[in-house]
């Protein structure tokens, strides 16, 4: 009857590489002892409520598969920036020490009804937007954790182009970073079990339940659920940000699309 969609943007593009050791020389090098900590940067929610006439739908309005009439359509963004401090042992070997990796969150969800729906058919996509809404709460938390793991690492690379090699590098690591990030994040699972609790707005349970439990037993009743949704001191049903493109529809399966934007430092 209606859809929710899920978009996953893992951002890791523009490459910038600023400078290679050319000797042993490790005078730039962070200090032993100097903590090394992830910037995370979250954005607020954007939210757009927006209306359409079925008869002449909007150009960039989300497909809908028969039996659709409106849509939640959330796009979950993660940009990740890994920078190494290199040093060069020979012409074809160096060592090189992670130092810095920044991840910008954000989450953008656009509701679409069109015009004259009933109250509950906006009601039950709004459920959508709060369970999208709650796993992006705790989501800095999530990838503070994961880019931790990154810092102080030291990787050996070697070929005829160190400069090179080192940029293949942090580029992969970038990758990886966002990667386990909507991998952890996961609210696909819940959004799907919200469905099946409201046969897809087609019943009367009410929302706010439906959402709760969801979240609450989505490791339990889901079978594509692998991971714990967040926990949040917050009440259930508080907004935070998350990721994967995805539709809850009945006609449609889950669609995730990746696209990745990596930030690459190198530091002299």
């Amino acid at each position: 009857m209606r859809s929710r969609r899920l978009l996953v943007l893992c951002v890791f593009l523009a490459v910038l590489v600023v400078g290679w050791l050319a000797s042993r020389d490790s005078s730039s090098r962070p200090q032993l002892g100097e903590p090394l900590v992830p910037t995370i940067n979250k954005l607020p929610v954007a939210f757009v409520n927006r209306t359409f006439d079925p008869a002449a739908p909007p150009a960039d309005i989300p497909s809908l598969a028969p039996g659709e009439i409106a849509v939640c359509d959330s796009n979950f963004v993660s940009n990740a920036t890994v920078g190494g401090q290199p040093h060069r042992t020979d012409a074809t070997h160096a060592t090189v020490t992670i130092t810095k990796v920044n991840v910008t969150l954000q989450l953008n969800i656009n509701i679409w009804v069109p015009v004259g729906v009933t109250p509950h058919v906006i009601e039950h996509e709004e459920g959508h937007r709060q369970i999208s809404e709650y796993y992006y709460q705790t989501a800095d938390r999530l990838v503070q954790q994961i880019a931790a793991k990154y810092l102080g690492k030291r990787v050996e690379i070697t070929g005829t182009d160190l400069s090179a090699e080192s940029t293949k590098l942090l580029q992969q690591m970038a990758a990886e970073v966002t990667a386990e990030y909507n991998k952890e994040l996961n609210p696909g699972p819940a959004q799907l079990l919200y469905d099946d609790i409201t046969d897809h707005g087609r019943n009367d349970v009410v929302v706010q339940d439906a959402v709760a439990h969801a979240i609450k037993n989505v490791i339990i009743e889901s079978p594509q659920s692998t991971t714990k949704p967040p926990e949040s001191s917050a009440q259930p049903f508080c907004f935070a940000p998350f990721e994967e493109n995805y539709c809850s529809d009945a006609h449609n399966p889950m669609r995730s699309t990746l696209k990745r934007i990596i930030n690459v430092v190198m530091s002299l």
